[in-house]
């Protein structure tokens, strides 16, 4: 498998897809085809794409189309396994994986973005985690930059560690009215207590470089 990143969040909504997105652009941007996949996405209409889906699909620059633009899609907001079960539909990891050893064969950087957290279940038996097992990259974790989130990025980051997974870096999705010294307090507590890199992602795509080289 070529060069690759498993983007994991501390929970919903924390900014995974501006995220990966941004990764993505970034990428682009230095010459490097890449790969931008989330394969299971809820909350959506199983027949188009979802907005998480389009959103990566647009930075990687409109080449993907059909699994290796999501392979799953549910309608309802909730976690994967959840979601698929009322629409009776069994999350299978080897279509996944056969999806992403497609579009990963065709980049040079390959970005999965999960579903949800770490945790977030994606059958009766696999979570979220056994998703990023199976595809074999080094893990982001995506925070917000606000309130908690010391808590929350050091519990996810002990949790992937724990489970034999390397971190690659912690990025917190800084949304523009964040309270800047707020900010700048999480990031210097992360660093303190964590020993990798820790970023804040603004419109200033540059901060992401250092997971390109």
């Amino acid at each position: 498998m070529k060069r690759g990143y498993f983007i994991t969040g501390t929970g919903t909504g924390v900014g995974k897809t501006f995220v990966t997105a941004a990764l993505a652009r970034q990428a682009r941007a230095v010459g490097q085809r890449v790969f931008a996949f989330k394969p299971i996405e809820t909350g959506c209409r199983p027949t188009q794409l979802g907005p998480d889906q389009e959103e990566l699909v647009a930075a990687a620059g409109g080449w993907q189309v059909g699994s290796l633009a999501g392979v799953y899609k549910f309608e309802l907001p909730v976690a994967p396994s959840v979601a698929a079960r009322v629409a009776n539909v069994e999350i299978s990891l080897p279509t996944i994986l056969e999806a992403l050893m497609i579009g990963a064969g065709q980049a040079e950087l390959t970005l999965v973005e999960g579903a949800g957290g770490w945790r977030a279940p994606i059958s009766d038996t696999l979570d979220m985690s056994a998703l990023a097992h199976a595809c074999g990259f080094q893990i982001l974790v995506v925070a917000t930059a606000t309130l908690g989130t010391i808590n929350h990025s050091l519990l996810t980051a002990e949790a992937i560690e724990r489970d034999g997974q390397t971190v690659a870096g912690i990025i917190l999705s800084q949304r523009p009215d964040d309270d800047l010294a707020m900010v700048e307090s999480n990031l210097e507590q992360l660093r303190a207590r964590w020993s990798g890199p820790v970023i804040a992602l603004t419109s200033n795509p540059d901060v992401l470089d250092r997971f390109l080289r």
